[in-house]
């Protein structure tokens, strides 16, 4: 073992297991798992699995037994996280939650502080790990004004300046153009070759991790191990296997469908010299000129940071437009001429549904059933109606298991799945989606797919931001790419 393998953590889990609390079923069971320190680990398993739960338990956040019910032990270096503090640093699949000052060097300095590292070392690690991201951004920049894939590098950039051991990332690429991606990585590399800190991933597309993990790791979605070893001998010995379990394996991708009808329908929405801003009188994007016609799917793309969040949630009636319009045609209004952003509530219920960038911000219940009938209810629709509805949603999006479920104790990828539901449940005729495949094993990524090319051929419209590739060739009809507008100066 080299010297810098000696300062990574070692992880051991023997017959470990949490159940959240008020849950049926254990998120994970019965694993026994040894990582010796400064190894590398690719941890994969379908989405369910218990891979993120694992995560939070290494890093000492799963909560007490009024949250659930663990079994078996899981320590590191011989003692439970909980009372290993500063060891372990985890960045979330969602980069909000880690938010948490105003300024973005105050928000990576937070943890820092909480440790007790003298001030000027402090700062001098804020400026490191800003350039090891490769966040451009000076320390007063607001963090209220960063993109999701910029949130996702001040969560990586926060935990890096704390030094930590064991190095733990739940899916840290899922919302990064390829840029963003590479840089991520590579960040990841400079840090762990300068430390010799534990790594253990999370993600579902392993081209991206395979090249600096030594070992790949795969969760049973019945508990336990399903595979272990080098990531030659899982993911080309084992990878047909592991494709048929949901996982990402590049050498078997999953299906694409076909299309029954690619051709346009009656317009649904227009844009006029729009221009967008997350903050008033600050425009992200200007003279944007879009049409959405029923039966077809408009991809918005560009590099993270650069408006496309934006630019949906303002067609989707969200946010209003910094300057110009978005016109609503008659097919979709029943009127010429109407705005979004005018509509009432019930009103974009039925005209156009919207999925997050984050599932959380759209979770208003504390079961999923419940979830999935908050639409149908303010639509005031009757109790039959609604049960046949919810119903055949929780099976097609395979959720019947987690009805009763907390909605927050969801996977990423069920959470994904549940947003999306509620979106679909109230049939708006256009559905506005940010990023709605991330954090999808390859068999719910090919029904979602497959699921949304039904949806267009029956005549419905999509709008998506989007950066996965796959998704793009699968289902774009049109691409519109948004280019970086440092003067986007409103009149």
């Amino acid at each position: 073992m080299t010297d810098a393998a000696a300062t990574g953590a070692r992880v051991s889990a023997r017959g470990w297991g949490w159940r959240h609390a008020g849950r049926p079923d254990w998120a994970v069971r019965d694993l026994d798992l040894l990582i010796e320190p400064g190894e590398r680990v690719l941890l994969l398993g379908a989405s369910g699995s218990g891979k993120s739960t694992l995560m939070h338990g290494l890093a000492g956040v799963l909560g007490g037994e009024e949250e659930g019910e663990a079994s078996g032990e899981l320590e590191i270096d011989g003692s439970a996280p909980a009372n290993q503090r500063g060891t372990a640093g985890l960045v979330l699949q969602d980069p909000d939650s880690q938010v948490i000052l105003a300024r973005v060097g105050d928000d990576i300095a937070f943890g820092c502080e909480n440790l007790g590292v003298p001030r000027e070392e402090t700062w001098r690690r804020v400026g490191e790990a800003l350039e090891t991201v490769g966040l451009d951004l000076a320390l007063e920049h607001p963090t209220s004004a960063l993109s999701g894939g910029q949130k996702q590098r001040l969560a990586l950039a926060g935990v890096l300046a704390m030094q930590p051991r064991l190095l733990l990332l739940d899916e840290p690429t899922a919302n990064l153009d390829p840029e963003g991606v590479r840089e991520v990585v590579e960040a990841t590399r400079r840090v762990l070759d300068r430390t010799g800190a534990t790594l253990l991933v999370v993600e579902h597309r392993v081209a991206v991790w395979r090249g600096l993990v030594d070992r790949v790791v795969v969760l049973g979605a019945e508990g336990g191990v399903l595979a272990d070893g080098s990531p030659e001998q899982v993911l080309t010995g084992e990878g047909e296997a592991l494709a048929a379990s949901g996982i990402w394996v590049p050498a078997h991708p999953p299906r694409r469908p076909q299309r029954r009808n690619i051709e346009a329908g009656p317009p649904l929405l227009s844009t006029e010299a729009l221009a967008v801003a997350r903050t008033r009188g600050d425009a992200v994007q200007s003279g944007v000129e879009l049409f959405v016609a029923a039966g077809q799917a408009l991809v918005l793309t560009g590099p993270n940071g650069v408006g496309k969040s934006t630019v949906a949630l303002t067609l989707a009636g969200l946010l209003p437009p910094a300057e110009g319009t978005v016109h609503a045609h008659r097919t979709l209004a029943g009127r010429a001429g109407a705005h979004p952003i005018r509509w009432r509530s019930r009103e974009l219920l039925t005209r156009i549904g919207t999925v997050f960038q984050d599932p959380e911000h759209q979770l208003l219940t504390g079961r999923v059933r419940e979830e999935l009938a908050v639409g149908l209810r303010a639509l005031k629709l009757g109790a039959s109606e609604i049960e046949e509805r919810v119903d055949e949603l929780l099976a097609r999006l395979r959720l019947a298991h987690l009805a009763d479920a907390n909605p927050f104790t969801l996977s990423g990828g069920e959470k994904r799945r549940l947003s999306v539901a509620t979106m679909l449940a109230t049939r708006p005729p256009l559905l506005v989606l940010d990023e709605p495949t991330f954090g999808q094993d390859s068999r719910t990524w090919e029904e979602l797919v497959a699921m949304f090319a039904g949806l267009l051929d029956d005549g419905s419209a999509i709008v998506m931001a989007t950066h996965d590739e796959e998704l793009i060739e699968a289902l774009a009809t049109r691409t519109h790419a948004l280019t970086p507008q440092r003067e986007a100066v409103l009149s």
